[in-house]
């Protein structure tokens, strides 16, 4: 365990694919700023199942090849302005899912098999749009029935961001299960938490089943408020404020700039 989050950032390669949650699950926003600071490049994000301020800034940095989501907000703040950005002038490739094909693709994962099926997308346009998703016939009926098979998706890299973890590695993770299915689907998870308890989690009755096992966890950084402006649950709030002053500034490529410089010079100080 670290209390360096650069170091934990330093261990996701450029080139990575990486999965990201949604913004009420504990968003690793202290990760997003030193991945910025690092320069981590061309990666791909996988939003679980969709994004926001994290992935916006880590596109508006040029950061990100490619997104899969289904979704890219900042809520009450309104559109994603970088992530608007680059997809009207193509500079990122933009994999459009639906939450339950994310899921179920990260299911797959977990469970070892190729591919998940799934039936809501039957007659959407989406299916159009994704070749890598293959209707067939369902082989166990007598009559046609068309189904559709969701590839697994195997991320190089898990990030959140927790209120505790303890000295073995546990992490309590509450009911956020997509932060589960994250780590289960991916080859190395990457966890900032508020603090490390002594206590082991996994022995307490009230914990146990919020807890995600450090079998899945690869290395953990204390970060207070790592979350913010993101909220965290039992913790503190979402900070809407910070978010919309940042939706103002990212609407151009200079208040974009001068917002990501701002917070690298609050970060050194």
């Amino acid at each position: 365990m670290s209390t360096d989050v650069h170091r934990l950032a330093a261990q996701i390669a450029s080139g990575s694919t990486v999965a990201v949650p949604v913004d009420y699950a504990g968003v690793a926003m202290a990760m997003t700023r030193a991945l910025i600071e690092i320069g981590t490049s061309e990666l791909t994000l996988i939003c679980v199942p969709t994004g926001g301020m994290q992935a916006d800034m880590l596109i508006g940095a040029g950061q990100v090849r490619a997104v899969e989501t289904s979704a890219v907000s900042l809520g009450e703040a309104g559109g994603a302005p970088r992530f608007n950005a680059a997809v009207r002038e193509g500079s990122i490739a933009l994999r459009d899912a639906t939450c339950p094909a994310i899921h179920a693709g990260l299911m797959a994962a977990q469970k070892g098999v190729p591919f998940m099926p799934m039936r809501g997308l039957i007659g959407s346009d989406l299916l159009r749009n994704r070749p890598d998703w293959t209707v067939i016939d369902n082989p166990t009926s007598e009559t046609p029935d068309p189904i559709v098979l969701i590839p697994a998706i195997h991320p190089d890299t898990a990030i959140f961001h927790a209120p505790m973890a303890d000295r073995e590695g546990n992490v309590w993770i509450g009911r956020r299960r997509e932060l589960a299915s994250m780590a289960y689907a991916a080859r190395q998870t990457l966890v900032t938490v508020e603090r490390i308890v002594d206590k082991r989690l996994l022995d307490d009755e009230t914990l146990a089943a919020g807890t995600l096992p450090g079998l899945y966890v690869t290395d953990i950084a204390i970060a207070e408020k790592g979350a913010w402006p993101y909220g965290l649950w039992g913790e503190y709030p979402t900070d809407q404020e910070e978010i919309a002053r940042y939706a103002k500034a990212a609407r151009s490529d200079d208040g974009f700039a001068d917002y990501i410089g701002a917070n690298k010079a609050e970060v050194m100080a």
